[in-house]
């Protein structure tokens, strides 16, 4: 039957002929990589250009690239695109061309529960010419697709906007594709309405997932959830069926269930498709599908297959491009609950389906590591996940004055508890390191003698009911380091950590259980009390057998970063109303002159003035945020106080 629909499409296809094929066949989304909050939390070396070698070998000729690009900037009213992205993409845009494999810059700033700002034009058209003036003399592998899957806004605002768009970009760039797409969420149905646009370098794009009850199976971030559905069979068959559960009655949901046994068919997959095919041959323009898939979670594993091997296959029959969802992540590539390994881990049947190469695959055996490791040097290495969780500033690219390099990390605001986590994927054997006298080896700098935070590692949670994660660290206090706003060396050999215990649901102290064989993680935690509003930087993060880190006396001019001589408040400082939204008031007690600055959570100086017993701050114009009011006198006492700041007259992003 495949055999029979593959011969019958290409003679379609032949039959209607159109103007212009895609320059490039079939791909993949390169997801979870660009698509950060901001600039400074892109973990920039998660991948590298040899996993872009290792996705071309499969028979890949193209890398759809998500990006967050709204948040790559410095946010309202001029949204500049921040040095740090440009410089790694400018990177990755170099690895794609010296591979030859095409490269689509997705601007993936979106929300699937919130609607597409009607207004989201006035955005589109700042960042795209950036991107259009930065990547103009590149070469023509480089691609722009205006936004990701647009929806809740009408066909007409949005063909207008994007037309505005496509005319932003050709001011500054005629040569390269831009890739342009409908609204309602990219669907195929909606292609139709799309006008004529006036350019000839232009590639449509549509999105794939149907039917959605078997795709979206398991999924949480619908509306509703969709996390109790499971074992949606495809095709549909009656015998496997599973009912309703009962919460979904009256929603929308209900109708998938109710239309399965005609949606869940191959034959319907290909009409579906065939919207698109037929939009391509009247219009005579190229058009690729930029996403499809199955979530993994959930879905029975032969029928995923089955599923990928009906689309993709028609799409090769009717020359139609393709970049699937996703590389790694819920619809990718590798078996479930892997590591996600290119020579041990690929999903070979489902490789098999989409008509891909089939690289040698051998079984992932754990070995003990037998170098040093550099956890962080500019940037966190690429087997490092940050999984922190903080309520204060975290940035890795903290450019004051790193000791090493271009940056370095910075943390302030923390409350008790909370941690800077790095995980380690896979996890690492250490049991040797430790055995030769291998050393966790770091520089710190901090501006509070009251600094306290432990530096542990965390073994792996076993399946086994009576495995807990435990700790094994060190306690670093100024009785270690002299936290006087200098650089300072430490070398902390693993064997004289000490276990700490373990915390899973409830405290459980040591018991020597501790297994330096498979560890999951590093963490920095301030477990003793609030880091508060003291600064703590940390660079040259390394597992080592050699002591060589040097450090150089600070002489710069920090107004950043005070040395905190006394916490104690002298003048009883007040500050109110906190949060404030057009006015923050300020006091003292007989104070003599006092220095008061505004900054924000980077360190940049937003105001600066003097106080004398009162004080009023106009903060209307303001961006609403946290900030640190930082108030001294003249002999070197400081104190700082967290503000917020709540304006309403902000445009929205």
């Amino acid at each position: 039957m495949l055999v029979f629909i593959m011969i019958m499409g290409g003679a379609r296809a032949q039959e209607t002929p159109f103007c212009k094929e895609t320059p490039f066949s079939k791909g993949v989304n390169l997801t979870g990589w660009y698509q950060a909050g901001s600039a400074r939390k892109v973990h920039y070396k998660k991948y590298s250009k040899q996993d872009f070698i290792n996705i071309q070998s499969l028979g890949f000729d193209v890398i759809r690239l998500p990006i967050n690009l709204h948040y790559m900037t410095d946010g309202a009213p001029d949204y500049i695109l921040d040095d740090i992205f440009i410089e790694n993409l400018l990177e990755v845009a170099d690895w794609a061309e010296e591979l030859q494999i095409h490269l689509i810059l997705d601007n993936h700033t979106f929300s699937p529960s919130e609607d597409t700002d009607p207004g989201v034009g006035t955005i589109l058209n700042k960042v795209w010419e950036q991107m259009a003036a930065e990547f103009a003399d590149r070469s023509e592998y480089i691609y722009y697709e205006v936004l990701n899957e647009p929806h809740g806004i009408a066909d007409e605002l949005w063909n207008n906007i994007q037309q505005s768009v496509i005319e932003t970009i050709r001011e500054h760039d005629n040569t390269h594709y831009i890739v342009v797409g409908p609204a309602g969420w990219n669907s195929y149905n909606n292609l139709a309405a799309m006008p004529a646009y006036d350019d000839d370098k232009l590639i449509y794009t549509f999105h794939f997932y149907d039917p959605f009850l078997f795709t979206h199976q398991g999924a949480s971030w619908n509306t509703p959830s969709m996390v109790d559905i499971e074992h949606i069979p495809f095709p549909y068959d009656e015998a496997t069926m599973p009912s309703m559960p009962p919460l979904f009655e009256g929603t929308w949901v209900e109708g998938l269930y109710a239309n399965y046994p005609t949606d869940g068919t191959a034959s319907r997959v290909r009409e579906l498709i065939d919207i698109a095919v037929q939009f391509r041959d009247q219009r005579q323009v190229p058009i690729f599908c930029g996403e499809f898939g199955v979530y993994q979670l959930t879905s029975d594993e032969t029928d995923r297959v089955r599923w990928y091997d009906t689309v993709a296959h028609y799409l090769d029959a009717m020359d139609l491009a393709w970049t699937m969802w996703d590389y790694h992540g819920g619809f990718g590539l590798f078996e479930e609950n892997s590591n996600g390994l290119f020579e041990h881990d690929l999903n070979i049947p489902l490789l098999e389906a989409l008509g891909l190469n089939i690289p040698e695959q051998t079984e992932y055996v754990p070995r003990p590591d037998s170098t040093g490791l550099v956890i962080y040097d500019d940037y966190l290495s690429s087997f490092v996940n940050e999984a922190s969780y903080t309520d204060g500033t975290l940035d890795y690219f903290y450019s004051l004055y790193p000791n090493n390099g271009k940056y370095c990390i910075h943390w302030t605001g923390a409350s008790q508890y909370q941690a800077i986590v790095l995980d380690f994927q896979p996890d690492r054997d250490l049991s040797r390191l430790v055995d030769e006298d291998y050393a966790l080896d770091f520089v710190v700098r901090g501006n509070s003698p009251q600094i306290s935070f432990d530096v542990r590692f965390l073994d792996t949670k076993t399946d086994s009911p009576d495995d807990l994660p435990w700790r094994m660290g060190i306690t670093v206090n100024n009785s270690m380091v002299s936290f006087d706003n200098q650089w300072h060396h430490l070398h902390i050999p693993l064997k004289n950590m000490t276990e700490k215990g373990a915390w899973y649901n409830e405290w459980y102290d040591p018991r020597g259980e501790f297994d330096w064989s498979d560890i999951d993680r590093l963490e920095i935690v301030p477990e003793e009390h609030d880091l508060g509003l003291a600064h703590l930087l940390f660079d040259q993060i390394y597992i080592t057998d050699m002591d060589t880190v040097t450090t150089e006396p600070f002489t710069g001019i920090d107004d950043f970063m005070p040395y905190i001589t006394n916490i104690h408040d002298l003048y009883n400082i007040r500050v109110y109303p906190n949060p404030a939204s057009q006015y923050l008031r300020l006091s003292a007690d007989s104070p003599p002159d006092l220095s008061v600055v505004l900054l924000d959570m980077n360190g940049r100086k937003i105001m600066e003035t003097i106080l004398r017993g009162n004080l009023t701050l106009d903060v209307s114009d303001i961006t609403t945020g946290v900030y640190i009011l930082m108030v001294s006198d003249s002999k070197g006492w400081v104190a700082q106080r967290k503000v917020i700041i709540e304006t309403f007259n902000q445009p929205s992003c």
